[in-house]
């Protein structure tokens, strides 16, 4: 009966959280969709890998679209044979961004069962959890892939304290091989990694448990073991997609430097320090877990643009001179964001009582818990800290295997943000229920605590101007006193109603816990005090986020590249600034449309008006030169900084003729133009001078100077790709590409003598293949980031198609892994189901 009823109450809280998602997401009622900066930027990068799959039924595993030429692995392409992606796309059946709230809930539910067996309780953190304002600023960026990843964080974690804790192997292994395969499968690395950080102090703390003997070591190593084929199985269950993206990461700017320079060490794998560490979350900024603004909150908060009007009033009443204008220009960067990242959305809030609850937890819950939650949540704050706490982090780059490969360390929080509601709850569960706490303990730490983090807030609101400042080191230099008192008051303004907020939360929980002590509140009414004062806070402040602003009409969410402007388009941006970008680039879209429908050749768009490298618009319509992307090509990265950071007039054209940008977009956004490049090299070109160069700094400096329709520069290490292959000029030698697919391109070449077929394509290693003739041949790199091939005289057929032999491989070892979980778990669940009759046979008799 008892059993019955808890299922009953966790059917129940499911349908809770279905309910407050799409509370919180009424728009998609009337059809409404998200905006999302990023899934526009999607949009555009991933339209010829989207109208591949639309025409042919087929997967294209290259893209022309973006940056002259990637792979499509982290741009959405599909995996044959990936059934754990499948059950991903099955478990995320609402629509967004239902989807992704239920799923923070219900993830955040069963770990909150499986730790304190207790639906009250696992409901509450589910909450504290699933309402964490970091998801909501992400999903309305539209980090997607980020927010997926971070759904399956709770089960996961779930699945190992089964394992660990529970000592439930069977299902533990069920549920971490299940929901490591789901987590691999949203494909953020980086949140992933973060997970595995904290994951190392769980492993830690278990291994001392058993080396001091509180649990045998033969459990520790069962279940290490266990968790550790779990964890291989379910990354297996990925392999199309890890080796996939292993093999690309080495050949992007996650991978090994290949120049030589004053921030670039050639051979050095990883990004530069400066580009990891940017967003570095302040020292300070940390306490923004417990107060939303404390240091203004996001750089565009609902109030800064009452702010940003009153600040023109008072430069125009107060500045007479351009020379003090220019001087206030250098300080301003964000109105209401004044911390040390160059710029946030909004604050890592994890909410005032969470963050309460979470240290009474450490006081209340179980030792097993509490130290690899304090250990772990300790050294990612440390980490968040980024370039203010460079010991730490240089330890970190140096030494730690991958650590590297990622930027923004302000995101390691996320780990915080799972380990602050499990303790939270735990140490609640611990106080209302464990006899071993006596009432003394409990009072005493509850007075202590609750008086310690009131007075803090009291410190904070009193003394506040003095001890934050309110202004950055930027602003103190170059704004004169009337302009840094005024934003200095209006910030504090904003942080003062938060931090009274966060008080009188805080004191309502205090309250709420003291009076059950007493037995003046039972149990059920202390706890939905304290989620219900959650909620409303939690809510609040993430609806400064993401809101009914962030929802527009399917039309714009699914096209947001519109090319004819209306009055009924004017009327529906009107007062939406998500939209403004929509009618602001009609006039550009117009153009690109024009020339991708009057010349449907192959070619490149340099767009030299919407910020070439930061846009996707271009890519819609057609390939272009620029994009935007996370992870591109190191080599292509590398010609970026080199020429485009300064426009020579010159060497830029020259690097665009090579890359046969065939028209230039330029002008501005309400009369953009279109200029045809007659000097672009086109898709293909002979040449028989050959420029060999001794290292690849050379190499990048060359082809902004060499005349590349004659002159070919090789790498030195190429030079026996030559061997037995001569080159001779001939004047009336010519190759045109016959056929053009992303992946497979044909060519026809003429000539009289053999040449150097050059190809405005992108050079990458792994999965081109090349055919003259319908035989195979080897290929080199040339100009520093295309492909070359020899060619003999006469008129031959060059075909290149691109067959990556990672897919697959991939995809048999991914079935295999997931056929391996099927039967495991089948013949586990079997054996615990023959043990349990075994058990009620020998039980029956008695």
């Amino acid at each position: 009966m008892a059993k019955n009823k808890n299922v009953i109450y966790i059917a129940i809280s499911l349908v809770v959280f279905i309910v407050l998602a799409f509370l919180y997401s009424t728009p998609v009622f009337t059809g409404k969709q998200l905006f999302q900066h990023d899934i526009v930027q999607y949009r555009g990068g991933a339209k010829e890998l989207l109208d591949y799959r639309a025409d042919t039924g087929k997967e294209t595993y290259w893209s022309d679209s973006m940056f002259g030429g990637m792979p499509t692995y982290q741009m959405g392409s599909q995996f044959k044979g990936d059934v754990i992606k499948k059950i991903d796309s099955y478990l995320n059946f609402l629509p967004r961004p239902v989807n992704y709230l239920f799923l923070l809930f219900a993830g955040f539910f069963f770990l909150g069962m499986v730790a304190v067996r207790n639906w009250k309780y696992a409901l509450l953190g589910a909450t504290f959890f699933g309402l964490s304002t970091y998801f909501y600023i992400i999903i309305a960026a539209g980090h997607n892939g980020k927010v997926n990843t971070i759904e399956y964080f709770a089960p996961l974690l779930a699945g190992i304290v089964l394992v660990y804790i529970r000592k439930s192997y069977i299902w533990g292994f069920i549920v971490t091989t299940l929901f490591m395969g789901l987590q691999i499968a949203a494909n953020h690395p980086q949140m992933t990694y973060y997970l595995f950080i904290a994951l190392g102090f769980l492993f830690l703390s278990e291994l001392i448990r058993a080396i001091q003997k509180k649990i045998p070591m033969k459990h520790f190593l069962i279940s290490s073991g266990i968790i550790a084929a779990a964890c291989v199985i379910g990354v297996g269950m990925n392999s199309q997609r890890i080796m996939a993206n292993s093999e690309y990461v080495k050949e992007t700017v996650r991978g090994k430097q290949i120049l030589n320079n004053e921030s670039h060490t050639s051979g050095k794998s990883g990004m530069d320090k400066e580009s990891m560490l940017m967003w570095s979350y302040g020292q300070l900024e940390t306490l923004n877990l417990f107060i939303p603004r404390l240091m203004g909150g996001g750089s565009q908060e609902p109030e800064a643009k009452e702010i940003m009007n009153r600040v023109q009033e008072l430069v125009q009443e107060n500045v007479s001179s351009q020379a003090e204008m220019d001087r206030i220009s250098k300080g301003f960067s964000g109105v209401t964001y004044w911390g040390d990242q160059p710029g946030t959305s909004g604050p890592a809030y994890q909410g005032a009582i969470v963050c309460f609850l979470a240290v009474l937890g450490f006081f209340f819950g179980w030792k097993k818990y509490r130290y690899w939650v304090l250990g772990a949540s300790i050294l990612t704050i440390l980490l968040a800290w980024g370039s203010n706490f460079m010991p730490l982090s240089d330890f970190f780059i140096d030494f730690v295997p991958f650590y590297n490969k990622f930027r923004a360390p302000s995101s390691i929080l996320v780990v915080v943000e799972l380990l602050f509601p499990l303790i939270a709850i735990i140490g609640l569960y611990r106080f209302f229920t464990d006899e071993k706490l006596t009432e003394e303990y409990k009072k005493k730490v509850l007075l202590y605590v609750s008086g310690g983090t009131l007075g803090l807030l009291l410190i904070l609101l009193l003394f506040g101007k003095s001890l934050l400042g309110f202004a950055t080191a930027n602003e103190k230099t170059y704004f004169p006193p009337f302009l840094l008192d005024f934003l200095v008051d209006e910030r504090y303004k904003l942080f003062k109603i938060d931090a009274i907020k966060a008080f009188i939360y805080v004191a309502i929980t205090a309250a709420a816990l003291f009076f059950a002590l007493k037995q003046k509140l039972s149990q059920n009414v202390a706890l939905i005090i304290i989620g219900a004062v959650s909620l409303f806070d939690l809510w609040t402040v993430n609806k400064r986020y993401l809101n009914d602003d962030n929802y527009v009409d399917k039309i714009f969410a699914e096209n947001p590249f519109q090319t004819e402007s209306s009055d009924l388009l004017a009327e529906k941006v009107a007062g939406n600034p998500n939209l403004e970008s929509i009618l602001a680039n009609v006039q550009v879209n117009k153009t690109l449309e024009t020339i991708a429908e009057k010349d449907k050749t192959h070619y490149r768009i340099f767009n030299n008006i919407l910020g070439t490298f930061s846009e996707t618009n271009t890519s819609y319509f057609k390939s272009s030169i620029g994009g935007y992307h996370a992870v591109k090509l190191r080599r292509y990265d590398d010609v970026i900084n080199e020429y485009f950071q300064v426009m020579d007039s010159v060497k830029v054209p020259n690097i665009l003729n090579l890359l046969n940008a065939k028209y230039w977009v330029a002008g501005g956004p309400e009369q953009p133009q279109a200029v045809p490049n007659p000097r672009a090299n086109g898709n293909a070109w002979l040449v028989s001078d050959l420029q060999f160069v001794n290292t690849p700094n050379e190499e990048i400096k060359a082809i902004g100077v060499i005349n590349s329709k004659k002159t070919a520069v090789i790498a030195a290490s190429d030079k026996a790709y030559f061997n037995n292959k001569p080159v001779q000029a001939d004047s009336t030698a010519y190759i045109n590409l016959t056929r053009y697919q992303p992946n497979e391109l044909e060519f026809k070449s003429q000539s009289k003598t053999p040449q150097l077929a050059v190809f405005s394509e992108i050079y990458y290693p792994h999965g081109w293949k090349m055919f003259v003739d319908e035989k195979e041949v080897p290929y080199i790199k040339a100009d520093y980031l295309l492909r070359a091939v020899h060619v003999p005289a006469g008129t031959h057929n060059i075909r290149m198609v691109f067959e990556p032999e990672v897919i697959e491989k991939g995809k048999w070892i991914s079935l295999l892994c997931f056929g391996l979980f099927i039967v495991l778990s089948a013949l586990g669940i079997f054996w615990m189901n023959k043990n349990k009759k075994k058990e009620q046979q020998h039980t029956e008799p008695a």
